[in-house]
């Protein structure tokens, strides 16, 4: 399979993460600034690549909505992966926080 990705789709994908992960941040943290105007810009800036991604590979046409305005589709692509990319963070730091209470939980080596 040979996927053609052009210098244009990865500007948008870009462009339209800053939104994206504004609203992804909005969605999870359940507040109007999200995480916050940097963090939300990060968030959707990967969000957009990942949610970009998946979607060409996937070849994920969303109909209607695409034929509405060219961006919506990168901007629903983009809410999705950055909601991925915050699951898998959320994941790591429930794993790590459970490493941490473990080891601290654990009862000290007897001294020989």
């Amino acid at each position: 399979m040979h996927m053609h990705i052009s210098s244009g789709e990865v500007i948008t994908w870009l462009i339209v993460g800053a939104l994206a992960g504004t609203l992804a941040g909005m969605l999870v943290k359940r507040r109007k600034q999200g995480f916050g105007h940097l963090v939300n810009l990060g968030v959707g800036l990967i969000g957009a690549l990942i949610g970009g991604f998946l979607f060409k590979i996937l070849d994920i046409k969303l109909g209607v909505l695409g034929s509405i305005t060219v961006n919506l589709q990168e901007v629903v692509a983009g809410v999705v992966g950055s909601l991925l990319f915050l699951a898998v963070i959320g994941a790591a730091k429930m794993q790590w926080a459970r490493r941490k209470a473990a080891k601290s939980a654990a009862p000290p080596a007897p001294r020989k």
